[in-house]
């Protein structure tokens, strides 16, 4: 009889194909997977949307070490670096590839934080000093401390800060370090770096991306943050604070009588835009998006209510009741953290925490395009995370200024920023990461 082993193997096939179904339908443990919404018409979520374009470091960065340096060095430069710790990290990489351009030895920079956060912490308060030096060897080369005959001597200071356009630190800075030979700066607000050659574009690459670690503690209790929240997780930069909301120049209708009053104490002199001008420059995207906005918006990427989402941003965010009655597994280090650590905590590393989160979250939404968001998504991008996404506060208000409300409003949003999120708009600046074709 021939025919009695047929069912028994019949059995076998069909079991393994099921169990072969079963796992390639599964979803990998090292990748996000949220679930897109039951009823959603737009299918999955925004992390679904085949990229076509990749950022890389650029090959010029990844060797620039191989550049020798100069025999001998043109004096001594200190950069000196002001605001928040952002703010400041921007002012390190320029001043750091400043430095490699005029030749000169780097002094560990000077963290102007008082003014800011009204405290003193420092560089090596917040930074692996030995990492840093480690790392930018070949590239620059870094002292802890001057020389005899100078180390007495207080630097003199060049004043290039508040220098736009097209500034030539050769021509501006190269005099005054070779007649003092320890000079300090801050690095001018806007500049073309890419006219810079590529050994000192290089130089401001390592700097900013390979050789910046937080302090062993400080890594630890940023660790230990990241350890707390439930995963898979996005982390949310909001920006909804009276001071930033001041600053824009923005009138929000329908805002809490205490909100109203915290974005009047914060304007100082800032009054806000009247009538057309407005709107134009509501169009422009210079408008702080709301939480009740950014609901809107997570919900037109198809990002479900159930997400948990870590909030990365400040103290004081106005309107959060609106955004917390929708999407409801929202956490903060506030809430994380041993409340008596967190009182003591300063604001720098408050801001270093949300920063260690941020570049090692599953996914990471911005709603503004400041400092932070830039070297967070720059990371990310050197770390290979993809998940990476900048809310388009320009596409809102166009979209909303057409009339445009409901699912209308949330499909068009879907289709602006799937086209970003495919080719990786804002992923990385190309001061440093080159574009690739998938």
């Amino acid at each position: 009889m021939i025919g009695s082993p047929v069912k028994p193997l019949f059995v076998f096939v069909l079991t393994f194909s099921l169990l072969l179904v079963i796992i390639l339908l599964s979803p990998s443990p090292h990748i996000l997977q949220i679930p897109f919404p039951s009823g959603s018409s737009l299918g999955s979520d925004i992390w679904s949307v085949k990229r076509i374009m990749e950022w890389r470091p650029c090959k010029w960065w990844l060797q620039g070490h191989l550049t020798p340096l100069p025999a001998k060095t043109n004096g001594y430069i200190r950069v000196d670096c002001y605001g928040g710790l952002n703010q400041m990290r921007r002012d390190l990489c320029d001043g750091v590839g400043i430095a490699r351009l005029l030749n000169a030895t780097l002094v560990l920079p000077k963290f102007e934080v008082a003014a800011y956060w009204n405290e003193s912490s420092g560089f090596a308060d917040v930074f692996d000093v030995d990492y840093f030096i480690q790392k930018m060897s070949g590239y620059i080369e870094v002292v802890k401390e001057l020389p005899k005959d100078i180390e007495s001597k207080e630097p003199f200071k060049v004043d290039c800060s508040k220098r736009k356009g097209q500034f030539d630190y050769i021509e501006s800075v190269l005099p005054s370090l070779l007649e003092h030979h320890y000079i300090s700066f801050t690095p001018a607000m806007s500049q073309r770096r890419d006219r810079y050659p590529e050994f000192a574009r290089a130089t401001l690459c390592q700097a900013c991306y390979s050789a910046i670690r937080l302090t062993s503690s400080l890594e630890k209790k940023a660790i230990e943050l990241f350890d707390a929240i439930p995963k898979p997780f996005l982390s949310l930069h909001l920006r909804f604070e009276p001071d930033m909301v001041a600053y824009s120049q923005c009138e929000y209708p329908n805002l809490s009588p205490s909100s109203i009053a915290a974005i009047e104490a914060a304007r100082v002199d800032r009054k806000p835009w009247t009538g057309e001008l407005a709107q134009t420059w509501r169009k422009r995207g210079k408008c702080p998006l709301t939480p009740n906005e950014t609901v809107l918006m997570l919900q037109s990427l198809n990002i479900p209510t159930s997400t948990n989402i870590y909030l990365a941003a400040g103290d004081g965010l106005m309107e959060m009741e609106g955004f917390t009655s929708v999407y409801t597994n929202v956490f903060t280090k506030s809430v994380l953290l041993n409340q008596e650590d967190f009182t003591r905590m300063h604001g720098n590393t408050k801001a270093a925490l949300d920063y260690h989160v941020s570049i090692n979250s599953d996914a990471y939404v911005a709603t503004y395009f400041g400092n932070m968001d830039k070297i967070v998504a720059a990371m990310r991008t050197y770390k290979q995370m993809h998940n990476t996404l900048f809310l388009s506060r320009k596409a809102f208000a166009e979209l909303t200024s057409q009339g445009l409300e409901g699912a209308e409003l949330k499909k068009a949003l879907w289709e602006v920023h799937k086209s970003d999120f495919a080719i990786g708009r804002g992923f990385a600046l190309p001061d440093c990461f080159c574009e690739f074709e998938l």
